[in-house]
């Protein structure tokens, strides 16, 4: 995980690119499979929200304290 706040935006920034790339790719290329013209935009919007869960657990989620 990133120790300062520039590398927390850029780890952040690419977890949101990432998503959006793999997940919307593989949508591209199932729809080139199945001659469909859906599945990108499915792809991408799964993309997202899993990039914002990543984000959310590594980020925001503050974690119990340790006795």
């Amino acid at each position: 995980m990133a120790t300062t706040d520039d590398g927390a935006f850029w780890t952040i920034i690419a977890y949101l690119i990432s998503g959006l790339g793999f997940w919307g790719g593989m949508g591209y290329l199932a729809d080139r499979y199945l001659k469909t013209n859906f599945l990108t935009v499915v792809g991408m919007g799964f993309g997202m929200v899993t990039a914002l869960y990543l984000i959310w657990v590594k980020f925001i989620k503050e974690t119990p304290p340790t006795k």
